[in-house]
């Protein structure tokens, strides 16, 4: 895998592991994207409506002149989980998994508890993330790559097609509408993020790279997942290998994990933000959007558990089945 070291100047926060990580997810978009610009459109998913005036929140915000129209050093980054689509893609995957028989009941419910941990909590842990990054490449190892990404479009299908925010969705059609290119950024795998990219009609996906040899997957990461730190430097490596201006750039994101990236851009946008994100946006006058209605909306701090019934109960039972095991 070339590398696009040369093309990013690297901010000292960023660690070795996720400045490998950024580079390999921005190298991985740009082959899937040039690969797939002739079928983009036809891949659209037929479930997508077109806006109407019905659609209170898909309306795209009322601000003059942005996106620019015909701006072609301009692009939008959009994060995935809760900001495009509600809960977690790599739960949902899982759970397609699972009714594939991937792996068994308890892994299912150790995954779900480890995703539900993840959003209750706020905060990483690093032994948490190191199991839950384990007990995922695990699941697929040995397998190939074709064989995950056909069995992704069926899940797509069957967990998240009806999970997109209308609101964020015409955010990002208006980004696409004017003439720029779209990207979700997201810790799923990038397998994952450009199944759902190419769905929604997106120009493609920065995600986390799993390592395969001979189409077969190894059981390891390149870096490490595309989270926080390592999302801003995958957005700095493809805007300097795309010829894109950051400054006139858009981000979006629910998630205060997600303030490098957004800082990096000259747009930033707080989409269902949790506490934390809401308080720093609200302090340095960012842009913010929140498609949750009554008490989920008030409940930011909990967007899996509050945001998806489905999910909700994916979890609930996770954390009373462990409760019951302590």
């Amino acid at each position: 895998m070339a590398a696009l070291g040369w093309l990013t100047p690297r901010r000292r926060s960023a660690t070795a592991r996720s400045v490998l990580a950024g580079e390999a997810a921005a190298e991985a978009a740009r082959k899937t994207s040039a690969a797939d610009d002739d079928s983009a459109l036809l891949a659209r998913a037929p479930e997508e409506p077109a806006r109407t005036p019905r659609d209170a929140d898909a309306t795209p915000p009322e601000e003059p002149a942005f996106p620019v129209a015909g701006d072609d050093r301009a692009a939008a980054f959009f994060d995935l989980d809760n900001t495009v689509m509600q809960g977690a893609a790599i739960f949902h995957f899982g759970r397609g998994l699972y009714k594939r028989k991937f792996f068994e009941r308890r892994e299912l419910t150790r995954f779900a508890w480890q995703q539900a941990w993840f959003r209750l909590a706020g905060v990483e842990d690093p032994e948490h993330m190191q199991d839950a990054r384990d007990s995922a490449l695990s699941i697929v190892k040995g397998h190939r790559v074709s064989e995950l990404m056909s069995i992704g479009e069926e899940i797509y299908d069957e967990y998240m097609a009806d999970r997109i925010w209308p609101g964020t969705r015409a955010l990002a059609q208006a980004h696409l509408d004017a003439g720029q290119k779209v990207w979700l950024v997201t810790a799923a795998p990038v397998e994952t993020a450009t199944i759902i990219a190419r769905r929604l009609g997106l120009t493609g996906a920065l995600g986390t790279v799993a390592e395969s040899v001979d189409g077969v997957y190894t059981g390891r990461l390149v870096g490490e997942p595309l989270h926080g730190p390592a999302k801003a430097e995958a957005v700095r490596a493809l805007a300097a290998a795309e010829g894109l201006e950051l400054e006139r750039c858009a981000a979006y994101s629910d998630s205060h994990n997600d303030i490098p990236m957004l800082s990096l851009v000259g747009h930033p946008y707080a989409i269902n933000p949790d506490t934390k994100l809401r308080k720093y946006a609200r302090a340095r006058d960012w842009r913010l959007r929140d498609y949750r209605t009554g008490r989920k909306a008030a409940k930011v701090g909990i967007p899996a558990a509050a945001g998806v019934g489905a999910l909700a109960g994916g979890t609930a039972a996770a954390v009373a089945l462990h409760r019951r095991r302590r």
